[in-house]
């Protein structure tokens, strides 16, 4: 092969490459997923099967895809186990970070809601509204309370207004504390959905959050994902406060003071 071949080669490759890792960036393919079929893509990009297999030669390469023997091409893990950081060990063993961590989903999610308003598209919104709606038919299930399972639906909710806000950086910020995240809304689901009041008040905003959203309403989106933060937030402080009182009162009585 001549070098001038070669190096058209490489090109291709390259353009091929780069156009799949849009996709993986911009929350097309997602970590774990299956490559669609080569004549898929190939459909897709315009590419013949020949550039294509280049170019994901060179994503085998920089480990952004894996491809097991016998098996379909898939998106990598790209930030490896999020339980191997001993700081992320740390962070989720302590009660103090979660109001840490509510006031970094108080910033960063009113931001995204307020993006998801501007730029959603109606592909957005759709999947927006089956997240919402999953919620809603979860709250009224008959069944039981399962906090784990409540947790997981608020969380996809929230997530699919990130995606929508079309900014790979931030949901790709939020991703990566998804574990802390879902922590911090099983705490919300766990200590405040089975009250009433404070059950509602929840509801309440997250619908004032979704139709601000799918309305295009920026400004109320913000707003509306920031008081909903910043409201767990202070129910969950008076609750933490209640049982301190609780405690030392069940003290004085056992003669402790």
């Amino acid at each position: 092969m001549t070098e001038t071949a070669g190096a058209v080669r490489r090109q291709v490759s390259d353009v091929v490459s780069e156009r799949i890792e849009r996709l993986i960036v911009d929350g097309v393919l997602k970590v774990g997923q299956a490559l669609p079929s080569e004549r898929r893509l190939c459909e897709k990009l315009g590419i013949s099967r020949s550039a294509l297999r280049e170019g994901l030669k060179v994503l085998r390469g920089r480990g952004i895809i894996e491809t097991a023997q016998g098996r379909d091409s898939r998106v990598a893990n790209l930030n490896g186990p999020r339980d191997a950081s001993p700081l992320m060990h740390l962070f989720s063993s302590q009660p103090r970070t979660l109001f840490d961590l509510l006031e970094v989903r108080a910033l960063l999610e009113a931001e995204s809601a307020r993006l998801a308003a501007l730029r959603g598209t109606e592909a957005d919104f759709v999947l927006l509204t089956r997240r919402y709606e999953e919620m809603l038919a979860a709250h009224a299930q008959p069944s039981g309370f399962e906090p784990r399972e409540h947790a997981r639906l608020d969380h996809a909710f929230h997530l699919a207004i990130c995606e929508a806000s079309h900014n790979p950086v931030l949901l790709h910020t939020l991703q990566s504390l998804t574990d802390l995240m879902l922590n911090s809304v099983f705490a919300s689901v766990n200590n405040l959905y089975h009250r009433p009041l404070q059950k509602r008040q929840i509801d309440r905003q997250h619908a004032r959050l979704y139709h601000a959203v799918i309305e295009r309403l920026p400004e109320q989106a913000q707003r509306a994902a920031r008081e909903h933060i910043h409201s767990i937030r202070d129910n969950l402080k008076d609750i933490e406060q209640e049982e301190q009182r609780l405690v030392r009162a069940t003290m004085r009585l056992e003669g402790w003071s």
